[in-house]
């Protein structure tokens, strides 16, 4: 159980998969995680929910007109 502020809830299931990574980028991961008291698997899900909370902040591309001023194919 964890608890969400005076809540106690139980966790959501979490979802394994392989993640194939850079040494380097796993030594800095693993600097960065400790400086926030994370482990590296925390650390990894707090950035990409950061980078997917962002994403949904943003309006949607709009497609580039062509020189003729048509849009472009997909």
């Amino acid at each position: 159980m964890v608890r969400n502020g005076k809540e106690w809830s139980v966790p959501q299931q979490r979802k394994s998969f392989l993640l194939r990574i850079n040494p380097m980028l796993w030594e800095e991961l693993e600097r960065w995680a400790a400086d926030e008291f994370r482990s590296v698997n925390g650390q990894i899900e707090f950035l990409l929910q950061r980078a997917v909370d962002e994403r949904r902040k943003r309006p949607p591309p709009r497609p580039v007109e062509q020189p003729d001023g048509s849009e472009p194919e997909k």
